[in-house]
């Protein structure tokens, strides 16, 4: 079974259709992305999946379960987590505890508790701050734990975006044009660990992306928008050299 199914989706502002129709299916395990040019409403397809925006039409599955317009909170709890194309962290917290706000809905502890600092509160926070320690490790940023986040370099800032939305447990990872400022190096590391999150944490990653070195070295398919209808989807190096492709995407 697909792990996500997207079925005739659509979404209307003012009249003018952001997303037509919109259809996918992306089995588990898969890196996939999604590209087409600006305002092609690919952003509004990642809203539309996070409950940011309901849909006016069609039906958004995962792992068969229906979560087709429910809030952002409940579809977080259901398996998908996201980061920003304009990153949104917590820049006045440091980095650990940026990626401990996505361990508390599986690390709770009572209102209680955390205002007596019961011992309830001092072990969850310990597990918390174990288990964060070991996300940031996978990003080296586990000597920057007591840094500011607003303090980290703009590469840093992205990888850390990632930790955070991956501590939410997800079982689909959205990522919102992750190299978008990065340099070539720092784009070359970030698909070393995309692949690394895929292998190592049984990840589903569906990504937006404008660098096309980056879609063809890690994608396995891709759907391309347009208009905010499916302009052509398959395998990567089909879409990426099919003439109608070249044209829409490259202006060409």
């Amino acid at each position: 079974m697909a792990l996500l199914e997207i079925k005739n989706l659509g979404i209307s502002f003012g009249g003018l259709r952001a997303v037509d129709n919109f259809s996918i299916t992306i089995e588990k395990g898969q890196l996939y992305g999604l590209i087409g040019p600006n305002g092609a409403g690919k952003t509004t397809i990642f809203n539309l999946l996070t409950g940011v925006y309901k849909p006016n039409a069609g039906t958004i599955l995962l792992d068969g379960n229906n979560i087709t317009g429910k809030k952002t909170v409940d579809i977080n709890r259901a398996g998908i987590a996201r980061t920003f194309q304009n990153i949104r962290l917590f820049k006045d917290l440091t980095v650990l505890d940026n990626v401990k706000t996505g361990l508390h809905n599986s690390h709770p502890y009572s209102t209680v508790a955390g205002i007596l600092r019961l011992p309830q509160y001092f072990k969850v926070e310990k597990e918390m701050d174990e288990k964060a320690v070991e996300l940031l490790k996978v990003f080296d940023l586990d000597k920057e734990k007591d840094t500011l986040a607003s303090n980290l370099p703009y590469g840093k800032q992205r990888k850390l975006e990632i930790a955070r939305a991956l501590a939410t447990g997800p079982k689909l990872l959205l990522l919102d044009e992750p190299a978008a400022g990065m340099n070539p190096n720092e784009t070359a590391e970030l698909m070393d660990t995309i692949r690394f999150v895929r292998d190592n944490f049984d990840m589903t990653i569906l990504l937006i992306e404008h660098d096309m070195k980056l879609v063809s070295g890690i994608c396995e398919r891709l759907t391309v928008l347009n208009f905010g209808q499916v302009l052509t989807q398959g395998k990567t190096a089909d879409v990426l050299h099919d003439p109608e492709v070249i044209k829409a995407y490259l202006g060409e």
